[in-house]
Formats: C-alpha cells, sequence, structure tokens
C-alpha cells in the first residue's frame, strides 16, 4: 500500500493532481490518497509527477509519498466512515 498526500497550493494544478492519483488508487481524505503498492503504479505515478507537475510547483508544495507493508497495513485502525472501506460489498437483485 501506498499512502500519498500532498499540499499545492494552485487550484488548478492541486485538481489535475487529484484526478492524476485517482487513476490509480482512492482517496481517504481531501489530499490523501491509499494505492495499491506496486512497483509499476509507484514507477508511473513517480513518472507523471516528475514530467507533468513537479516543473510547475511552487517552493511551498509539497508531495509525500508514505510505503506501508503489508504487515503494518494490517496494524491500521479504521474507524467510523473508515470501518467499512475494506468490506466486501455482496449485491442481490
Amino acid at each position: 500500500m501506498l499512502i500519498i498526500t500532498y499540499d499545492i497550493s494552485n487550484t488548478k494544478l492541486r485538481t489535475r493532481f487529484s484526478k492524476m492519483i485517482m487513476k490509480y488508487g482512492r482517496r481517504l481524505q481531501m489530499s490523501v490518497y491509499e494505492l495499491n503498492n506496486s512497483p509499476r503504479a509507484l514507477n508511473n505515478v513517480m513518472i507523471e509527477i516528475e514530467h507533468r507537475f513537479k516543473p510547475h510547483f511552487k517552493q511551498t508544495d509539497s508531495v509525500m509519498i508514505i510505503p506501508i507493508c503489508r504487515a503494518d497495513a494490517a496494524k491500521i485502525i479504521r474507524m467510523g466512515y473508515a470501518v467499512h472501506e475494506e468490506s466486501s460489498v455482496i449485491l442481490f437483485e
């Protein structure tokens, strides 16, 4: 699992960044995303950030990519709505 969090001051750039990250994972909070941890996904995200976004960052902008191993991911404590995010949904018609 990867956690990506960002603080980007430019609204248009921040919106584009968010849409790009959503291709690879899901939003946990406004500027925090969870991605599947695979070398390919990380490589793709890094390339897109490096080429499409980094040239436009201001000195106050930041992006953090935090890898979480399976053992640590199993220790995550979820509360509120987050409790149901890991549950499978079965629909009957």
